[in-house]
């Protein structure tokens, strides 16, 4: 009996690695193919007698004409996309070349591809990063995560993100909550890079610190950055937008209330947003401050978990958690208030504006250069 246990353990083992194989090789095969018909639209948009016609008619009449041969997959949007993929990545002929210049079979005119040396190095020549090499893309990025990528305008975040993709073995759904989530930006504008991006890639191992973003990022609000504004104006505006505040503040957050009422000895408190995490099973506090953290913010945090602590917390909760969030803050002072106190109270700026362009250019491009793929 443990003799066929063994063998059907080993049949099921070298099943699973050849089927991970083929589905590798399908990809790969998939990618190749939807960049060669991307090449091969450009070249007759560009060389073709109608030329001056071409774009979404020619498109439609090209998908209609496959369509008319049995393929599928070649609607005039998908068209577009390969089009685009091409244009995008034009550095894959390097690969298709290596790959199939030796073929002796008849297909080797496929490969025969007249691109110009300019146009297949323009990648990232004018951000001053190396481009990811090609082959390692290849391997590593499905055409489904090229499709998330080229929707990226910028060389720089494209390339950022094709880091994290290889490095971290991103699938496409944690690469598009990856960019939903401003990873490109927390990440340039935190002092702990490296903190950030292992916090990001390890949503499995969600530590309580790993729910608290800094800065969180509020340019959806569309408030001015200004002093003369409210507090109230400002929670009334990220009740607004619960929906857009809710993704920024991450995976697992679920709203309960606003200006919730805490009483004791006949005085009245009122917590300004109450969140519950459904991963961490806890209440989250967040008490807004519009402008620099003030010792005292902590000692009020306090009291509100204290009290949540012994009245609201149901059998099966963890501690609540309290998040100052305010405009500035002095990191010393924040360290010296929140030490030692018996619940967990963080810190965090808000932003109403993200950075310039050449700020981020310039983070981010630290960042890359630290990480060898």
């Amino acid at each position: 009996m443990d003799n066929i246990q063994k063998l059907t353990t080993q049949i099921f083992e070298v099943h699973q690695y050849f089927k991970n194989y083929a589905n590798k090789q399908i990809n790969n095969a998939l990618t190749l193919r939807n960049w060669l018909v991307g090449y091969y639209i450009v070249e007759y948009e560009q060389k073709g007698k109608d030329r001056a016609d071409y774009g979404e008619k020619t498109l439609k009449s090209l998908s209609g004409k496959l369509s008319e041969k049995g393929l599928k997959g070649f609607s005039d949007r998908n068209l577009r996309l390969y089009r685009q993929f091409y244009q995008e990545y034009p550095q894959i002929w390097q690969f298709i070349i290596a790959k199939f210049q030796n073929s002796d079979n008849q297909i080797d005119k496929i490969w025969q591809l007249p691109i110009a040396k300019s146009h297949q190095e323009k990648k990232n020549t004018d951000i001053g990063i190396e481009s990811m090499p090609v082959e390692i893309l290849i391997d590593k990025l499905s055409y489904t995560h090229f499709i998330e990528l080229i929707k990226i305008a910028e060389p720089l975040k494209r390339t950022f993100y094709e880091l994290q993709i290889i490095k971290n073995n991103l699938t496409v759904e944690q690469l598009q909550r990856s960019i939903n989530s401003m990873l490109y930006e927390r990440t340039g504008l935190s002092s702990n890079k490296e903190a950030v991006l292992k916090k990001h890639t390890n949503e499995s191992l969600m530590q309580l610190p790993d729910i608290i973003k800094n800065p969180y990022i509020l340019d959806f609000l569309g408030i001015e950055e200004k002093s003369e504004y409210s507090e109230t104006e400002l929670e009334q505006a990220i009740i607004n937008h619960l929906q857009k505040f809710l993704i920024e503040l991450g995976r697992g957050f679920c709203f309960e209330a606003r200006q919730k009422r805490i009483t004791f000895n006949n005085r009245h408190y009122r917590i300004d947003l109450v969140f519950y995490h459904r991963i961490l099973k806890c209440h989250v506090l967040i008490d807004l401050k519009m402008g620099e953290f003030d010792h005292s913010d902590a000692g009020q945090m306090n009291l509100y978990l204290n009290y949540y602590k012994e009245n609201e917390m149901s059998q099966y909760d963890n501690p609540p958690v309290g998040i100052i969030l305010c405009s500035q803050k002095d990191n010393a002072l924040v360290h010296y208030a929140t030490g030692g106190l018996p619940q967990e109270v963080f810190v965090s700026r808000y932003l109403l504006q993200l950075p310039s362009e050449e700020e981020l250019k310039k983070l981010i491009n630290d960042e890359i250069k630290q990480h060898e793929v």
